[in-house]
């Protein structure tokens, strides 16, 4: 009996919460702002409702006018003024002014309301002025920096290009330090000249830019300004670098030989 009356006591809960969020669909559509379909308006495509036609705007369930300045066009966005100038004007306070273009100038921007200067121009305040390139020099696609960069064989100094001097065996190249040239293979830079790389007897040029600029062949190692014959004690073989040696195994090194464990 009690399990009886607890489960009529669920059903009667269940009925009361469905009474008390089950409204009229009139009082819903109330609820969701939907109704009638106001003048300047039409019902959407997808879904209820309605909206504002092009040039309206929702104001308190009705459609009213956007007012848009002269030269301006009207938009479809529910935010913002409703308008955009058009293309060659810009948007100053409620209205759309004209870009004032200068000399040596064309409209940017995808909607045209600024400037930029042609190429050749850079811009100084509300004008274009000319870019001088100095003899042997050229324009640059970029606007920052002079605008213009130095041909092959020159060198910027102030407002100039200055010829490169390519002491003997070197060659025009661009290098980080800024001389403008580097050495042949065979010779590094000392004093702005190219002097020859003195490779010694058993070594070859290492082409590097540092260090003595040569190494010594395999089975050779350094020794001052010479390459000197590794020499190789008994049960001993060169290193993976073929500049020095050591111990076949199971020997161990001890001081200049290869000693077996028990020696």
């Amino acid at each position: 009996m009690n399990t009886k009356r607890a489960k009529l006591g669920v059903f009667e809960f269940a009925l009361v919460f469905l009474a008390a969020f089950t409204v009229p669909a009139e009082h819903a559509l109330a609820q969701e702002g939907k109704g009638a379909v106001p003048e300047h308006a039409t019902a959407k495509t997808y879904g209820s409702g309605w909206e504002c036609d092009l040039g309206y705007r929702e104001n308190a369930g009705s459609c009213v006018a956007v007012t848009s300045p002269a030269d301006a066009y009207l938009t479809d966005s529910m935010y913002g003024v409703g308008w955009a100038c058009q293309y060659g004007y810009k948007q100053i306070s409620d209205n759309c002014m004209a870009v004032v273009l200068p000399a040596n100038a064309y409209l940017s921007g995808n909607s045209g309301d600024r400037w930029s200067c042609n190429r050749g121009f850079r811009q100084r305040k509300d004008s274009c002025e000319a870019i001088s390139v100095p003899a042997n020099g050229h324009l640059t696609e970029s606007s920052g920096g002079s605008g213009w960069s130095c041909e092959r064989g020159y060198r910027a100094a102030a407002d100039a290009c200055v010829a490169i001097a390519v002491p003997a065996n070197g060659f025009l190249a661009y290098t980080s330090s800024g001389s403008g040239w580097d050495c042949e293979r065979g010779y590094r830079e000392l004093n702005g000249a190219c002097n020859a790389i003195n490779v010694p007897s058993h070594g070859y040029l290492s082409g590097r830019s540092y260090g003595s600029g040569w190494k010594c062949d395999r089975g050779y190692r350094i020794a001052q300004a010479t390459c000197v014959a590794v020499e190789l004690p008994e049960n001993a073989h060169l290193d993976f670098g073929g500049h020095d040696w050591e111990c076949n195994k199971p020997y161990r090194k001890r001081m200049q030989t290869c000693k077996g464990k028990d020696l």
